[in-house]
């Protein structure tokens, strides 16, 4: 009777690591946006991304038209702290991250010329290992709703 409780806890004990682990998908590797048609600009990574992750962070590293920009955002859920150097000029960006499932969501607060700007990102991999990549960001040019884009990226 002890040795099946023990065995039945060992069994959960890995079960969950096996959930775990599956629910916490490893997005490491360079990525290069796949165009769609029609689209303007570039994806809600740039051009290409180059990823790293470990267990406790997973770090960005984008190609866009503006340059080449680096965050690094921890994954306990803790707050992050980048700062985007671009034309002169320095963002400080604060991001907190959380898993769903799958997908790992990010939350970012700036602020340009004072006022606070939020921006989400959601990143996750589909079946055949591509790279989907969901942006929401306020209208900087018409000042209307927020503007969603949803980009796709394959492994280099």
């Amino acid at each position: 009777m002890k040795l099946a409780r023990v065995m039945v806890t060992i069994a959960i004990v890995l079960l969950s690591a096996l959930a775990s682990a599956q629910s916490a998908p490893n997005f490491a590797g360079t990525w290069t946006l796949v165009p769609a048609p029609g689209a303007t600009g570039a994806g809600g990574l740039g051009q290409e991304a180059t990823i790293t992750q470990d267990a406790t962070s997973i770090t960005i590293k984008r190609t866009t038209q503006m340059g080449e920009f680096t965050t690094i955002y921890k994954l306990d859920g803790s707050e992050s702290k980048n700062t985007l150097t671009f034309q002169g000029n320095t963002i400080d960006q604060v991001s907190k991250t959380k898993w769903d499932g799958g997908t790992l969501k990010v939350d970012t607060t700036m602020s340009f010329d004072g006022n606070p700007v939020q921006v989400s990102m959601s990143m996750t991999l589909d079946p055949a290992g591509t790279l989907l990549v969901e942006s929401t960001r306020p209208d900087f040019q018409g000042g209307g709703a927020p503007v969603t884009t949803k980009s796709t990226y394959k492994k280099s």
